[in-house]
Parts: C-alpha cells; structure tokens; sequence
C-alpha cells in the first residue's frame, strides 16, 4: 500500500480529500480500497512550513515540497481560499487566519460579514480558489532531507456569493456564508455548509483541482 502524506493538520480536510481522491480513482476504474492510504502531517508530528508564497499554487507547492523533504514519502497539499470580488480578491491567501488567528473559523466569518455589512447582494459576489499539488521525492540528501523528484499542481475554483449570516453545520471555514452558483437541484439555495459531503465534492474547488491532479496520483500507484 502506498502511503502519501497530506500536509495539513486539520483532520476534516483529510477527510475530504481522502473521499474526493478515492471517488476518482474508483470513477475511473481504479481499486482505492487498499491502494493508498493518506496520512496528515499532523498525526506525524510535523510542524506547519512558514508559508512565504504570494498564491495558492505557490503555497500548494511549498508544503507538499516540505512535507516530501522530510519524509520521503509522496506528500499532497492544496492551499485555498476566498476571494471575494467587491474586495479586491481578499481574503486571498490570507483567508485562514483573516481575523488574525489562524484556523479561527468563526471569527473570520463575522470580520468578513462585518467588512461586507454595506455591500448590496447584487455585489456580494465570490469564489473559492484551490491550488493542489503533489509532490514525489527522489534519493535522500546527506543532511538526511529529501530532494523533489517530481511535482504536479492544478487549480479549481467555485463561484457563488456571500450570505449575510450563517447557515448550515458543515465543512469548514467559510462554508457557512457562502452559498455556491451550482447546486445540487435547480432552484435551490444552499451553503456549502447545507450540501452533504457528496455534494460538496461533486462541485467544489477543491474536488475540481484534486479530480485533475488525480492523474498523477494513478501514476504514483501504478
């Protein structure tokens, strides 16, 4: 079994991307039951990389290079976010730690709701971004590190718009405020927060990008 290391220590995103990783390779014909398992860096005891890059792909690349450096294994990461229109694409890369902690959800969601309070519905327009890239490392360095042997990213995105208030008891993040253009029926209006993780997956940014690396993860497992 192969096992890849996903660099993140939120356990939720694991989660999806381990449903997201294994509905495409069984989509396209390929037995995800005992083929891989994904591992976060968290549960390895890694730490988080400073992450320096000014884009998601940037970042995306940065902590699967990190993560593959130091294990040896093949390592997945994605970065994304919110953009939001009316503000210049901000939160952007920032949109984790937007209220100024880290991973701080409901926090994030009230300073953005506050900054978008004066903003008309007609212009509370946005979209999640994803970079998600995979990183294979080569022969071990004498420093006992691992150089990259090859890497791959891709990009997906999700538009839709900003609610005033929350809804919904899914997912993470902005989730709760930000209610996609697709939805599961025609005439709906759910959060991402409402969808079943199914759903979510089916048309999110982050399944969109993870669906188009899912090539190079084949490639990995043969």
């Amino acid at each position: 079994m192969q096992q890849i290391v996903v660099a993140t220590h939120n356990e939720g995103k694991l989660r999806e991307i381990n449903r997201i990783v294994a509905e495409r390779l069984e989509a396209d014909g390929l037995e995800a039951e005992g083929s891989f398992e994904l591992v976060s860096a968290g549960a390895l005891g890694l730490p988080d990389p400073v992450e320096t890059g000014v884009t998601f792909q940037e970042n995306a690349l940065l902590k699967a290079r990190f993560v593959a450096g130091l294990t040896g294994l093949p390592a997945i990461a994605d970065d994304s976010g919110l953009i939001v229109d009316v503000m210049g694409n901000a939160p952007g890369i920032l949109s984790a730690r937007w209220s100024g902690v880290h991973g701080d959800d409901a926090a994030n969601n009230r300073l953005l709701l506050a900054q978008l309070a004066d903003i008309p519905d007609g212009q509370r327009t946005a979209r999640f971004r994803c970079a998600a890239a995979l990183v294979v490392p080569g022969e071990r360095r004498d420093d006992g590190t691992y150089a990259i042997a090859d890497e791959t990213v891709c990009v997906g995105e999700m538009p839709g718009v900003i609610l005033r208030e929350p809804r919904g008891a899914n997912g993470f993040g902005y989730d709760p405020i930000f209610q996609p253009d697709e939805q599961p029926v025609e005439g709906a209006s759910l959060t991402s927060a409402e969808l079943t993780a199914e759903q979510k997956n089916a048309i999110s940014h982050r399944g969109q990008a993870l669906h188009a690396l899912a090539p190079a993860v084949e490639s990995l497992l043969g």
